[in-house]
């Protein structure tokens, strides 16, 4: 549905000009004249309407809104105007080997972080990578974010990612994890209670926790059992790796069903190589799958699954894994997930001797997944995900007056997903504060997150040493064999250059 701004509707005076300065640190906000992306549950496009946050809330949205004396004004006209995006699976803590990683299988992945110098990461290590990716999220629009942080072998670890979280004024969960260790040992320690206690048990939802850990399925025993159980006891949800080729599959899923632990409040990261009776079962009982196009497509868990997801009605979100491969904002996430999905469609397609004449994934469901989707995965679906009055006051405007493609705007969702970029985010608001406005960081010390970073590379590559860490980025390509051709071209006549002398 599109709503018109009411003719003569005029908004009171006293609205300080955004032109002139930053929105005022607390005051009342109002967005003026965009096209509003409400991603409510009719998915309203409101084209030509205001958005007034007072608070931490959403106060009201619609056209000629009338604000209270000394509200802020933020001129969104050609904008457009969206909730904040929500990524369900981002291991924030190798942020600071941004790219590194770019030509690595996920066998190369497992072998460096798992099996050799992820054991050298510090507790300021895990801080330096999390601030980086933390204030990389909020910059691109990102506003809630879950750290799937399995690089924490100690709780000091665990203490310096919650610090950085802390530190950036977004909305995180901690995802706790430690590859080091089976889950059954750190879950049940001591010391991991007492630190979920201290940091996040009672802190609502700026500051969330999930457990972290995957189920290989090849131990009948079921150690993972163990971990369920705390995590129920805690009253806090699940997240794992499922569905990665030739490293999780059935069996752990098997497992999680008969023993009462396949959950609506389990989110299944990547899903992407199971077997039908697992996707009936994670349906069934209500889970959602993260997916994370771009990894899926370059490292090899399985082909990006939502073509079959949406057969068996599962949930789905959107993710970005990690920046040591990937970039770390939803657009690319959207597009990639958006293409993979088609290509498929047309491949089957094909194979039967079959044209797609109609696509059944729309650019508007994937805005869906990288906003309500991820909501919903959380548990905050009442909280956030959607721009309507009385939700949390999580929103982005995508306008560039400097960029040609900012104009015209048509299709709003297809803009979205196509044509918009990270460089196109004007303003960030979380839980009512302005962190990013005029393209700009609001309050967020980027240097600082620099120097951790850097500090954290020196010492890295002090540890491996020069070739390691050179080798680490540059592993060797595989030997290729070219096809024979049976075609020559023995009688062409042979080309010669022009005689251009007098």
């Amino acid at each position: 549905m599109t709503t018109a701004p009411s003719p003569g509707a005029q908004p009171v005076s006293g609205t300080q000009s955004a032109a002139a300065a930053d929105p005022a640190p607390g005051g009342p906000v109002v967005f003026r004249n965009a096209t509003i992306l409400t991603m409510d549950d009719a998915h309203h496009i409101l084209t030509g309407a205001d958005l007034l946050i007072t608070g931490e809330r959403i106060a009201a949205v619609g056209p000629g809104l009338q604000v209270p004396d000394g509200t802020s004004e933020i001129d969104a006209s050609g904008g457009i105007l969206m909730p904040g995006m929500i990524d369900t699976h981002r291991h924030m803590w190798q942020t600071a080997m941004r790219a590194y990683g770019a030509d690595w299988t996920l066998t190369q992945y497992f072998v460096w972080y798992y099996l050799n110098w992820g054991k050298k990461f510090r507790p300021q290590d895990i801080y330096a990578g999390n601030l980086l990716s933390a204030i990389e999220s909020v910059e691109a629009g990102v506003t809630t974010t879950v750290d799937w942080s399995h690089g924490l072998q100690t709780t000091d670890h665990a203490e310096a990612a919650t610090d950085a979280l802390e530190e950036v004024p977004g909305r995180f969960v901690l995802a706790y994890g430690n590859i080091q260790q089976g889950s059954w040992e750190w879950s049940t320690a001591p010391e991991f209670r007492d630190f979920y206690v201290r940091r996040f048990d009672g802190k609502g939802d700026m500051l969330g926790f999930q457990i972290a850990f995957d189920i290989p399925g090849d131990n009948p025993a079921f150690p993972e059992k163990a971990t369920f159980e705390v995590a129920r006891e805690l009253g806090v949800r699940v997240t794992t790796h499922a569905g990665v080729w030739g490293a999780t599959n059935d069996n752990g899923i098997r497992h999680m069903y008969e023993n009462g632990f396949a959950t609506p409040g389990t989110t299944y990261v990547h899903a992407a190589s199971l077997s039908p009776d697992s996707y009936h079962i994670i349906a069934a009982t209500g889970g959602s799958v993260s997916v994370s196009t771009e990894s899926e497509c370059s490292a090899g868990q399985g082909y990006p699954p939502t073509w079959k997801l949406r057969n068996y009605g599962i949930p789905v979100s959107l993710s970005q894994d990690t920046s040591v491969w990937w970039s770390g904002d939803i657009f690319s996430a959207m597009r990639a997930t958006l293409n993979a999905d088609r290509v498929m469609c047309h491949f089957e397609a094909h194979q039967d001797e079959k044209t797609v004449t109609n696509h059944h994934l729309r650019a508007e469901q994937v805005v869906d997944w990288a906003t309500r989707g991820g909501a919903r995965a959380l548990g905050l679906d009442s909280v956030i995900g959607s721009l309507e009055e009385g939700k949390k006051a999580d929103v982005v405007l995508i306008k560039n007056d400097d960029s040609p493609v900012s104009f015209p705007i048509l299709h709003p969702y297809g803009h979205v997903v196509y044509q918009a970029q990270r460089g196109d985010v004007h303003t960030v608001v979380v839980n009512g504060r302005v962190v990013k406005y005029e393209h700009r960081l609001v309050g967020i010390d980027l240097a600082k997150a620099r120097q951790a970073s850097e500090q954290t590379v020196e010492y890295l590559k002090s540890e491996l040493g020069e070739q390691a860490w050179g080798e680490g980025m540059n592993p060797e390509i595989p030997e290729h064999e070219v096809l024979n051709n049976p075609y020559t071209y023995t009688g062409a006549p042979a080309w010669k250059e022009e005689d251009t002398t007098a």
